[in-house]
Formats: C-alpha cells, sequence, structure tokens
C-alpha cells in the first residue's frame, strides 16, 4: 500500500539498517523519480547558523531548482564536522547518483542524529547503493521509518490539490522550536508548478504550519523540508496546491508535537484578539515556550498567572486588565484577574491529553496558534545525556 511520500505516482523510496545506528534499527532512506529524471524541487532550511555538512551541500545542490533524489541518514547529524563532513554529504549525493544513473548535483542530501561526530562513510558506502536497488512505489512506509530518531512513530501525510496528490515523510521529536524543529520533511507532488511557484508555496506552508510548533525552544543544526513536483497531473490552481501542502505540513507538525520526546500532553496555544497575527504568534510561541507553563500542564495545574506573565513579556501589545484565559474553554482569568468558573469542569479539562489554552487580548483581530507540549520528567531523562 502507498503512503506518504510515495502516495504520489511517479515517486519510489525505500529504507534500510546501513549500521549507522549501534541498535540495528533503519538508518538510511532514500527518496527518488521513479523514471530517474531531474524534477522542479524547493527547499526550506534552518535558519541556525551553526548548519550541517548536509543543508551546505543540499542548498548548493539546490541551485538550479531541480532535484531527481534525496538521500537521508538518521543517527548522526554530520554536523559541527567541518570540511570532512562536507566531503562526506557529497560523497552520499555521489553515491546515490551512481546507483541511480543521476548527476551528483541532482541528489540532495540530509541528516539528523548526533552533533559532532564524524560519518560513519563505511557502512554508507555499502549502505546507499543498497537502498537504491529496494526502492518501490509502496516503500514510502519504510523511508519514513528509516529516518527515525527518539520517534516512537512513523510520520506520513497525503492530501489533495485538484487533480493532483501531495504526499509527505518527516521525523522529529525534539529541539521542536520556531523556525522549523529538529526535523526533516520530505514531501512530493504530481502537480505541474514552476520553481518559484514551488517554493512561494513551500515558505507558505512551513510558515503556517512547522514554524508554529516549539516543544523546547530550541532550533537544530539540519532542519530541512525538500518537495519535489514531478508534473504528472498537470497543473492546479496555486491557491489549491498551497493549501494541500499547508496540510500535508500541519499534519507532520502535529503528528511531531503528539510524538515529542516524554510528551503526555498535545497542546494548542491560541492567542487572539492582538494587534495583528504577527504579534499574536510572538504572544502565542512565548507562552508555549514557557518552561514554567509546560511544567503546569504536565501537573494539570491552571496556573494562569504564569500565561499571563509570558503574555506581558513577549513583546506583542497588551493591557493587561483586558486580556481574558481559558483552558479547554474553561475561562479561569476575566480583565486580567481570576474569576468564578466550574473548578470539576476544570479539573477535566486539565486531565485530558489535548489542551487549548486560549488568550484573548482584546485589542484588535490578530490571532495565531503554536502548538507545543508539557514538560515532564522523561523528557529531562532524555535529554540528560547524549542521545
Amino acid at each position: 500500500m502507498t503512503s506518504g511520500v510515495t502516495a504520489v505516482p511517479g515517486f519510489v523510496a525505500g529504507g534500510i539498517a546501513c549500521g549507522i545506528k549501534p541498535s540495528g534499527d533503519p538508518d538510511l532512506a532514500l527518496v527518488a523519480t521513479e523514471d530517474a529524471t531531474a524534477v522542479v524541487a524547493a527547499g526550506v532550511f534552518t535558519t541556525n547558523l551553526a548548519q550541517a555538512a548536509p543543508v551546505q551541500v543540499s542548498r548548493r545542490h539546490l541551485a538550479n531548482g531541480r532535484a531527481s533524489a534525496v538521500v537521508l541518514s538518521s543517527g548522526n547529524a554530520n554536523a559541527a564536522t567541518g570540511e570532512p563532513g562536507r566531503r562526506d554529504a557529497a560523497r552520499m549525493c555521489e553515491l546515490a547518483a551512481q546507483g541511480r544513473g543521476l548527476a551528483a548535483d541532482d541528489v540532495l542530501v540530509c541528516s539528523t542524529g548526533l552533533i559532532g561526530i564524524p560519518m560513519p562513510m563505511d557502512a554508507l558506502e555499502v549502505g546507499v547503493p543498497k537502498v537504491c536497488g529496494e526502492l518501490a512505489a509502496d516503500g514510502g512506509g519504510r523511508a519514513a521509518r528509516a529516518i527515525m530518531t527518539t520517534d516512537t512513530k512513523v510520520k506520513e501525510a497525503v492530501a489533495r490539490a485538484g487533480s493532483a496528490t501531495v504526499g509527505g515523510m518527516a521525523k522529529g521529536a525534539a529541539m521542536l522550536s520556531p523556525a522549523m524543529a529538529t526535523m526533516l520533511a520530505v514531501v512530493t507532488t504530481d502537480a505541474d508548478v514552476d520553481h518559484a511557484t514551488l517554493q512561494r508555496a513551500l515558505a507558505r506552508a512551513v510558515s503556517e504550519s512547522f514554524d508554529c510548533l516549539s516543544v523546547d525552544g530550541c532550533r537544530s543544526t539540519n532542519d530541512t523540508v525538500l518537495v519535489l513536483a514531478n508534473g504528472r497531473a498537470g497543473q492546479v490552481d496555486e491557491h489549491a496546491f498551497t493549501a494541500a501542502l499547508t496540510e500535508v505540513c500541519g499534519s507532520l507538525a502535529e503528528q511531531m508535537a503528539r510524538d515529542a520526546e516524554g510528551a503526555t500532553k498535545f497542546v494548542r496555544v491560541r492567542v487572539v484578539g492582538a494587534r495583528s497575527g504577527a504579534e499574536a504568534r510572538i504572544a502565542a510561541r512565548a507562552v508555549a515556550n514557557s518552561q514554567l507553563v509546560q511544567c503546569s500542564l504536565n501537573g494539570n495545574d491552571p496556573y494562569w498567572g504564569r500565561v499571563l506573565s509570558e503574555l506581558g513579556a513577549s513583546g506583542a501589545y497588551l493591557e493587561p486588565e483586558a486580556v481574558d484565559i481559558s483552558y479547554n474553554g474553561v475561562t479561569v482569568c476575566r480583565d486580567g484577574v481570576a474569576c468564578p468558573h466550574d473548578e470539576d469542569a476544570l479539573t477535566r479539562a486539565l486531565a485530558e491529553p489535548d489542551i487549548e489554552i486560549r488568550c484573548d487580548l482584546r485589542q484588535a483581530h490578530g490571532d495565531a496558534t503554536v502548538l507545543t507540549t508539557d514538560l515532564s520528567h522523561a523528557y529531562i531523562d532524555e535529554n540528560r545525556r547524549t542521545s
């Protein structure tokens, strides 16, 4: 059964274990055009100035706006590895190109995992040719599994835009912060779009999805979202295509938040009534990034004072005595002060695995939502050591 990136006709994928991960779990994936031709491609990358070697190489290879394949490894980020790391990333592209009969510049590369450790190229010298020989039209799920690190679930999504299909896969469970996350995402489509349109649609989709996700406020060295369009379905309305691309990216972002390290609650922080959408996002992000708020959520404690404090410090304009705050529809703060509410309803609300914190600034019509989670002991246990 086709899924994710191979739900789109004309794309093949595969995933194998090649020995990067000591566990023996799958750690190498390839997504490619079925006929080995270069197609229109676009990308969005981390804004972290400490960009990993694969990001640097993929940026360079995307200069012509086309690609035939994406090779992805997990278990080693190939970040903070200097010139040898860039050579290793370029070599991964060469190996995939040789295995598929492509030009090396038409291959993009992504890696995720531990920072500062040289790539185990002996494993990749064998693994990349092997995965090239195992590509299939039903290989999307295997590819999605092979890019997982601390993820516990495969992340895939599919949407339609008129006659076209958009399919995607992603990984990410921690260091999830605005300007994307410790995440890799590959999206495919059979829509016929030019490079400028594809890049514009991807930028919009990322802005409305991955950029609205923050689990711990940390921004990675390797964040990459790539999209390849083979044009087989013909032209589609740009707005419909952008909406479908945003739907896929939004689903992947939500799946990442729901699978975040140690999380017990999936949280939407929605700010309404701000002076602008940009200010609403600033305010929502401040609440989402607050460890105090996240700890309160883990303890089922509706301590709205922490929320109000973060709103006030966010940089968005507000009048403190005009703010309303609610948890899953139970208003606990009105006009900036505590208000009477149904305690039993609030207790039930905070016990739910899905929480919406709604903050009404009552200034204008700015509205934004940022996804986050609670902060648990399990998150600390995972990240108190190299992982």
